[in-house]
């Protein structure tokens, strides 16, 4: 039996390579589960797989956004589970790739995603600017614990969303609640992970290169097409380092140095994540077997 395939962990970790292997093997196609991947243009900065690189294995959802659109990770689950149920139908494997947890869990469990109110929303922003993110974090802690716990309190923007949902719904914000999971597939879960200092490692070798490949370039491109007007975009790692040092607050050097921390930061975030769902099955990114052990995990 045909069955969904996920490939998740922190960055840098292997998650690509493992993902090409398995959908070569499993006669599969790969669907992107990075929240950044899916804009145009955001190519080095996100370690994105060039055509070349792709093994000639059909990539989904990937360069779907322009970079001034606003990721929406329920329209992002309404396209992954149509990509993955038009291929379970045609008898070939989905193998779903990616570090971004909760749009990861939007296509694996049944998740729903209240609508949004423009004026609501508004309003919460609004009193975002005016009393900063820990305050309005803090009033979510009033009306909702549970979700507090799970969001953090430098991340307004989804603090607002906790608040809009709320306020909409009369109900709890559990749209980020990892623990609450009802499968939608019989899914297969692949973990990939490293030893933190080897990871802290590749980390900053990673960041070197992507110097080295262009990215002050690129990011200078995407200025060109709005990347400063974009609300998600315009804070993918890297990019937003580099258009920091762009705009003289610090030098190119200091910008990789800041993308190195900033990325460190975010890895133990993804692992926290997913290290919370006990259906993943872990596999270390340096073993030499790791293909052969995570295909033995596929029926």
């Amino acid at each position: 039996m045909t069955r969904l395939v996920a490939v998740v962990g922190p960055t840098a970790t292997g998650k690509s390579d493992l993902g090409l292997d398995l959908a070569e093997a499993l006669g599969g196609e790969v669907v992107n589960a990075d929240a950044m991947q899916l804009y145009r243009g955001l190519d080095i900065g996100t370690a994105k797989l060039s055509m070349a690189e792709r093994r000639g294995i059909p990539h989904h959802q990937l360069d779907v956004l322009d970079v001034t659109e606003t990721a929406s990770v329920a329209v992002y689950q309404r396209e992954a589970r149509a990509v993955i149920e038009t291929l379970l139908a045609a008898g070939r494997t989905p193998v779903l790739v990616g570090g971004s947890g909760l749009y990861v869990q939007a296509v694996v469990d049944e998740l729903e995603f209240p609508g949004t109110d423009p004026a609501v929303r508004g309003r919460w922003e609004a009193e975002l600017a005016a009393v900063g993110a820990p305050a309005l974090h803090r009033r979510l802690a009033e009306v909702d614990p549970t979700a507090a716990q799970n969001v953090l309190p430098s991340n307004g923007r989804r603090i607002v969303r906790a608040l809009e949902v709320i306020e909409l719904t009369g109900r709890p914000f559990r749209a980020t609640l990892p623990g609450q999971r009802t499968p939608r597939y019989d899914a297969v879960l692949i973990g990939v992970d490293r030893d933190t200092a080897e990871l802290d490692d590749r980390v900053a070798r990673r960041v070197d290169l992507m110097m080295a490949a262009g990215l002050v370039q690129e990011t200078r491109g995407l200025l060109e097409k709005g990347l400063r007007e974009g609300r998600t975009a315009s804070r993918a790692l890297g990019y937003q380092q580099v258009v920091a040092a762009l705009d003289g607050e610090y030098d190119l050097a200091t910008a990789a140095e800041e993308t190195v921390r900033a990325t460190r930061r975010f890895v133990r975030r993804q692992r926290s994540w997913f290290r919370r769902d006990p259906r993943i099955h872990w596999l270390d990114g340096a073993d030499p077997e790791l293909s052969a052990l995570a295909r033995r995990l596929v029926p």
